[in-house]
């Protein structure tokens, strides 16, 4: 049979019987990542997020004021709130009750139509059915009528009919489930992902009380508990972003406004520093590409700053304007709408697509801001002069900058001579390490897969970017270098086709300089390729900390937890362990003297109980072969995909760090001081 006659026979039988109805939840299981984005970390910490989205639906509505979240052993999440509870009642259209309805059905739920969520940020109403349907098992407990309801299910299958468990005071609903083993690669919550998460949430829902507990360890007695509760809103929101900033004014303006059945709230502080960041979400959802909201909001606060400006006669020069960039230097600001019906564009809701969303925010943060700045003049002036300054500097910068940008010193620049460039040109393909220093560049350079892997090493600290305006930034030879070899351009004409490698990966000693100089890179990109983060372009690698042996038994280890696991799965004393800490000239040594390499070899022979533990503290220490196998090698190595939430927390590690707030830098050092167990000096 020919190819043709095959092709033909195939599209013949190509009927009714061959297309595949997944009914239920199937799909859910069957497609997990198109619902909560991965099976990794992402998309086990995004179950309870879904559950928790269910309360916070009931608080914006004004039935919630308390949400608990527990983290219990085996993997378990409890996440209880004092809403209405869902209804038990038999739903019309499915013959189930509804909670059923709403637990094993995609698309159900009080979110559509109707009268049950005037807004709400799960618009989608597939939460909590593919949080059921993705756990191993799931309980379902209600509270409403004065009784205590409750429905179990397995992999988003009933298990057991509703049942009244007894008597019940109060309203609300807890959902306890257990991912499933099956469909998560990882199963271990991060304690610090639902903190930062739940705190943002808390600061979004004024005058709720979110608790988070911490029971998966069933030794200890009093287990920790951490509870978020802010009646200011997004004003503390604004206070909390600028603990490690000095500010240009001290009152930090907030609004609060329904106008046109949109509820608008905006608060704002500037700095005095460069960095801008606006922040903006809708039903509680953050929108990092901004939106209507975000361009209603620049708009009326350019308005209000020329014309007060004007009518006080701040601004020298009789045609003088401030321009959004002059606005936007150290401003810090949340603006948080909610309506009933969002339109987002795209499946990440990264952007808010309501044209209505500009006026209503244009016109409630007009009004409000612009009677703020004549009721404090003190405030008004410190904002104008921020404004003026950052005026002044860009006109003066101007030349420099352009000469920096578009006289040669970027485009059409040679790449810089210290890059070991790989040999492909597929952008897709390529990676490129930033290295520090010149010893772990030249291992690098010699361990690395020159067909698409290129080495940049770096020499000592880059320029602290926080600080620096873009004409001084680029005068430097170490970020000049890195922006030619990525290949982007930078500042205005940035552009991300342009792009040469799409995996760029930083890669440090495990010590306190290489943690600095991954924070000093990180907050780079955070700052001026942005872009290139949220594309999931930028890694840090993660290099091993030891080398464990005993006898003929080799294995690296990655961090300090996993060695005492290692060790007691060998058997090893650790009140027996000396950890011999490696170095260059160390290394080289044992390289060059091969007797003594094969008298240690002997050695273990003879003793096949004999145990050494050795300490890497910089890429340096590790020979090519080393280097390739536990770090560079695709098939081998662990690197970290940076998101902005983790650039955004260098940099306010690194604030308070190298901030000008010394009261800050004490108080972190004071803190983390008695957790630190291997100090590098």
């Amino acid at each position: 049979m020919t190819k043709e006659q095959e092709k033909a026979k195939k599209a013949s039988n190509y009927n009714a019987d061959e297309i595949t109805v997944l009914e239920g939840l199937d799909p859910v299981r069957r497609r997990p990542g198109m619902y909560i984005g991965n099976t990794a970390s992402q998309g086990l910490h995004h179950l309870i997020w879904e559950a928790v989205d269910n309360a916070i639906d009931e608080a914006m509505a004004g039935f919630c004021t308390e949400i608990e979240i527990k983290l219990l052993p085996e993997g378990k999440v409890s996440v209880s709130d004092n809403g209405r509870g869902i209804p038990v009642d038999t739903h019309k259209k499915t013959g189930k009750s509804a909670l059923e309805t709403v637990m094993t059905t995609l698309h159900a739920g009080g979110k559509f139509g109707g009268d049950g969520y005037k807004v709400s940020g799960g618009l989608h109403g597939v939460g909590i059915s593919v949080v059921n349907a993705l756990s191993s098992h799931l309980r379902s407990e209600i509270k409403r009528d004065g009784k205590l309801y409750f429905q179990e299910y397995k992999k988003g299958i009933v298990a057991c009919k509703l049942t009244v468990a007894g008597k019940a005071r109060g309203t609300g609903t807890t959902q306890i489930f257990q991912p499933d083993p099956e469909i998560f690669s990882v199963l271990e919550f991060d304690l610090k992902t639902i903190l930062n998460h739940i705190r943002q949430q808390a600061y979004l829902t004024r005058g709720i009380r979110m608790k988070i507990c911490d029971e998966r360890d069933e030794s200890i007695k009093d287990h920790p508990s951490y509870s978020f509760y802010f009646e200011g809103g997004i004003a503390s929101y604004v206070k909390h972003l600028n603990l490690n900033n000095e500010t240009q004014h001290d009152k930090i303006f907030y609004v609060q406004k329904e106008r046109d059945n949109i509820y608008v709230e905006v608060a704002l502080q500037y700095i005095k520093d460069f960095k801008s960041s606006v922040y903006c979400f809708a039903n509680n959802i953050p929108n990092p590409e901004g939106g209507m909201h975000m361009i209603g909001f620049k708009t009326a606060l350019l308005k209000c700053l020329n014309d007060y400006a004007k009518e006080n006669n701040i601004l020298k020069e009789k045609d003088a304007v401030l321009t959004s960039e002059d606005i936007k230097e150290g401003l810090i600001a949340v603006v948080s709408i909610k309506l009933a019906e969002p339109q987002f564009e795209g499946q990440t809701k990264a952007k808010l697509g309501n044209v209505e969303v500009r006026g209503a925010v244009y016109s409630v943060f007009k009004d409000y801001f612009s009677a703020y700045l004549n009721e404090n003049p003190n405030e008004a002036k410190g904002i104008l002069a921020k404004c003026i300054l950052a005026a002044q500097a860009r006109n003066a910068a101007r030349s420099a900058r352009e000469a920096v940008l578009r006289k040669g010193a970027l485009k059409g620049f040679t790449l810089p001579g210290k890059l070991a460039d790989c040999s492909t040109r597929k952008a897709e393909t390529a990676e490129i390490y930033i290295v520090e220093g010149d010893s772990a560049g030249g291992s690098a350079k010699q361990a690395r897969e020159r067909n698409n892997q290129a080495i940049l090493p770096l020499r000592g600290k880059i320029l602290n970017v926080e600080r620096s305006r873009l004409d001084k930034m680029l005068a430097n030879n170490e970020i000049k270098a890195l922006v030619i070899a990525l290949g982007t351009n930078i500042g205005e004409d940035f552009d991300m086709s342009k792009l040469r490698y799409h995996k760029v990966v930083i890669m440090t000693d495990a010590d306190v300089d290489g943690a600095h100089i991954t924070t000093l890179l990180l907050t780079l990109f955070y700052r001026y390729f942005p872009d290139l983060i949220r594309a999931g372009h930028i890694y840090v690698a993660q290099p091993p900390l030891y080398q464990l042996r005993q006898g003929t038994k080799m294995q690296w280890i990655y961090n300090e937890n996993e060695l005492q696991v290692v060790m007691k799965e060998w058997g090893i004393d650790q009140n027996e362990v000396k950890i011999e800490v490696m170095d260059e000239e160390k290394e080289e040594d044992e390289e060059n003297d091969e007797e003594e390499e094969e008298t240690e070899t002997e050695k273990t022979k003879k003793s096949s109980n004999s145990f050494n533990v050795q300490r890497y503290k910089g890429l340096g220490e590790m020979n090519p072969e080393q280097l390739w196998q536990t770090t560079m090698n695709p098939e081998t190595r662990k690197m970290k995909r940076i998101t902005i939430d983790d650039a955004a927390e260098a940099d306010e590690i690194f604030d308070k760090l190298m901030g000008a707030e010394v009261e800050n830098r004490k108080r972190f050092i004071q803190t983390h001081a008695t957790s630190v167990k291997n100090l590098d000096i």
